[in-house]
């Protein structure tokens, strides 16, 4: 007996409604209720539809109901995690100081727990204020945070060739949903790491380090993509590519996070690397029961046993990057989500919804390579004198010995054996 793919559809809608609910039942924090309320009617009325054969309707009623509705009402009633207000006061900060921190914080919402790069998706709402419920609207930093996220995965996919958008149903997830509506900090880590990614795929060595750049000056739990990209530019476009790209990836997030580090060098350790890991002076309210959460809490000693346990996953995922580094998109997307995941399950605080990160990864780098031009299969220089096939893209035919499959930009010709990588 075969599932149709209508009904694997409608019971997605089901799943996403039924976990949607959830929110209303459980949280304490009123928009995570709001948008479990609003999303879980959006589901409910797109498993309709896609029951009726419809399955354009239905994403159009999951997009009103799980992203338009919920988004729409907490922008213009001035709701949110309280993420949204500390990205907006930074970005007041930067503009007035130089430095996105305040002094001396006695408060839980007066921390900033980000590094400077994060507080330019807080520029627009200093800049155009909140008078009128449009400027209100684009002022608001989960609507720059989207625009870097949905910005980013499409520029990684328009790099590899790839066709067709996938962006609605993506959005219309609860893994972008939620965010997107309630908080959107981390999704512009997620579209940035999908675009350095897709540039490196592509043998771009400038753009991926520069791309590197920007995300890890938004969060350090993003600096974990830098060895990864870096393999990965080295399995399929050489040595001297993957130097290229890790040393402007280095020396750009020190160009962007120096200058705030030098004007208030104690609030950036205070405030970006004590408080966020349960060392500060104020408990940080990330404290979902994750495994390094409930060691640190209710183990003695607890913190230094997480700290040791993720020092020792970093290391693992290095090593693994040196013994079998990733040969292709989606096997560096899966190493990096692996890392990842790694690292929120065993920190000392979290959230669940840092998971998003890595599952994101995972999807993008799927469909990316699904949809790949095939057309763009190109040799490139060998990282070693000894060759191997190394497939870029997941979704292309196997590569004949002594060349690998490198996905380039669209309407790219294929790049000659022997080739420098593009800058």
């Amino acid at each position: 007996m075969t599932i149709s793919r209508t009904s694997w559809a409608v019971a997605g809608w089901l799943l996403a409604a039924a976990w949607a609910l959830s929110f209303p039942l459980l949280s304490t924090l009123e928009p995570h209720r709001l948008w479990g309320c609003c999303a879980a009617a959006g589901y409910l009325a797109a498993a309709a539809a896609h029951g009726f054969r419809r399955p354009r309707a239905a994403l159009g009623l999951a997009l009103a109901g799980a992203v338009a509705a919920p988004l729409l009402w907490l922008v213009l009633t001035g709701q949110g995690q309280s993420e949204v207000a500390v990205i907006e006061r930074s970005g007041r900060l930067l503009l007035e100081t130089g430095s996105p921190y305040v002094d001396r914080p006695e408060r839980v919402g007066e921390y900033t727990p980000y590094l400077p790069g994060m507080a330019l998706l807080g520029v627009p709402r200093a800049l155009l204020g909140d008078t009128g419920w449009v400027v209100r609207l684009l002022g608001d930093a989960r609507i720059w945070c989207a625009a870097v996220l949905f910005g980013g995965m499409w520029g990684g996919r328009r790099l590899l060739g790839a066709r067709g958008v996938v962006f609605p149903a993506l959005a219309a997830s609860p893994v972008i949903a939620l965010p997107l509506a309630v908080s959107g900090v981390d999704l512009p880590l997620a579209g940035l790491c999908c675009l350095a990614l897709g540039a490196a795929a592509a043998g771009r060595p400038v753009l991926a380090g520069a791309v590197l750049a920007a995300v890890c000056a938004l969060k350090w739990t993003a600096w974990p993509a830098v060895p990864v990209v870096v393999a990965l530019m080295a399995c399929l476009w050489g040595r001297r590519a993957a130097v290229r790209c890790g040393v402007l990836a280095v020396a750009g997030t020190a160009a962007l996070v120096l200058p705030a580090a030098l004007l208030q060098p104690a609030e950036l350790v205070r405030q970006v690397v004590a408080f966020p890991t349960g060392r500060g002076a104020v408990p940080t309210p990330a404290s979902s029961p994750l495994p390094g959460r409930l060691l640190t809490e209710f183990v003695p000693g607890g913190w230094y046993v997480t700290v040791g346990l993720l020092l020792a996953g970093g290391l693992a995922v290095g090593l693994s990057l040196v013994l079998r580094p990733p040969r292709s998109l989606v096997a560096a997307a899966d190493r990096l989500a692996l890392g990842l995941t790694l690292a929120f399950l065993l920190a000392p605080a979290g959230r669940f919804g840092y998971l998003a990160l890595p599952v994101l990864l995972v999807l993008w780098a799927r469909t990316a390579a699904r949809a790949a031009t095939p057309a763009h299969a190109a040799a490139a220089p060998a990282a070693t004198a000894a060759p191997a096939a190394t497939p870029a893209l997941a979704a292309a035919a196997p590569a004949a010995t002594g060349s690998r499959i490198v996905a380039g930009g669209a309407g790219r010709p294929p790049v000659p054996a022997g080739s420098p990588a593009r800058p």
